[in-house]
């Protein structure tokens, strides 16, 4: 067959000589025996899973020490394509020394990139990213089972990209930290998407609970409405906000433009006091340090801190030191 023939619609070279290797040669296709198992002293757990949305299916054979749950030995057999063989046969050969919960951090990404040829060029076309998914998953239903616990319990996140691992806390933490507007902006951050597609909008190839366009109408409504609420909320003058409220600004203010410069000089100042007079706020201010009996503790630093206060929040603060 010629280089550019189509394979499914997919072209040869889109795929790594690794992949290629291993789909013809898998280095791990068989099953480990109870004898086999017994003869390394090792605790024999065999788990099945199965894609839905290809109708592949792997059996996964773990050899497991029982005293060190390191894997001994850790085999494969599967109905499907010949991705899935060489996703399945680079999955056990990293489980292989592993212990049972060092083999639960492997992803699909980590097996996906083990089968890279070079480091920054995909093994496997996108829309074949869910057979590493399938290897990823049996690992977690093997673990499960030699752990005696619920499946789902492993998974500590709730996932929405499945292929890249992108958990539902990710992407919405993502979308707010970045300021992101686009579901393309959400791929180029996380990878979420990037693969099969199935994840970004109804309509793919495999439903899901979670749309990365969903996410992002509605993180997007959250962060508008805070925003509202915020302006909303937010007093228009130093003179419309509670005493609390000035507090907290004045102390902002000094801690900005005028500590620096007194901590510089082994000083500083604290505001011990925020009275209402004659229509002016007078906020009354302690000397700490050594501004504490300084000779221009009444005169230029008073002018300062009051300057200050006044120029960013009000004319009509008065400081006054007591």
């Amino acid at each position: 067959m010629a280089k550019n023939d189509l394979i499914g619609g997919t072209l040869w070279e889109n795929y790594s000589q690794k992949v290629n290797d291993r789909m013809t040669n898998p280095r791990h296709l068989g099953e480990i025996t109870e004898e086999r198992a017994a003869a390394l002293g090792a605790r024999l757990v065999v788990a099945d899973w199965g894609a839905e949305v290809c109708g592949d299916a792997i059996r996964a054979w773990w050899a497991v020490d029982p005293k060190t749950d390191r894997i001994l030995d850790a085999t494969f057999k599967t109905f499907g394509c010949g991705t899935a063989i060489a996703s399945s046969d680079m999955m056990c050969e990293l489980c292989i020394g592993q212990t049972v919960d060092e083999v639960l951090k492997i992803t699909n990404i980590d097996v996906e990139k083990a089968l890279r040829d070079e480091a920054d060029k995909a093994a496997i076309p996108p829309q074949k990213m869910h057979c590493s998914v399938m290897a990823y998953d049996v690992i977690r239903k093997a673990a499960s089972l030699y752990k005696g616990v619920d499946m789902d319990s492993l998974e500590e996140e709730e996932i929405v990209c499945s292929c890249a691992r992108v958990s539902l806390r990710t992407i919405r933490d993502v979308i707010r930290i970045n300021d992101l507007t686009t579901v393309e902006e959400i791929t180029r951050y996380t990878k979420a998407g990037a693969f099969c597609k199935s994840c970004i909008r109804p309509g793919g190839h495999e439903s899901r609970s979670h749309y990365l366009v969903d996410i992002l109408h509605d993180v997007r409504a959250e962060m508008d409405r805070e925003r509202a609420k915020g302006v909303a909320a937010k007093p228009k003058t130093f003179v419309e906000m509670s005493l609390i409220q000035r507090h907290r600004t004045v102390e902002q203010v000094l801690d900005e433009k005028v500590r620096p410069s007194l901590l510089k000089d082994g000083g500083n100042i604290e505001v011990v006091d925020m009275k209402e007079a004659d229509g002016r706020t007078e906020v009354h201010i302690s000397y700490q340090g050594a501004c504490r009996g300084c000779a221009s503790a009444a005169t230029g630093t008073l002018a300062l801190i009051e300057e200050a206060l006044q120029k960013e929040l009000d004319p009509g603060i008065r400081v006054v030191p007591v």
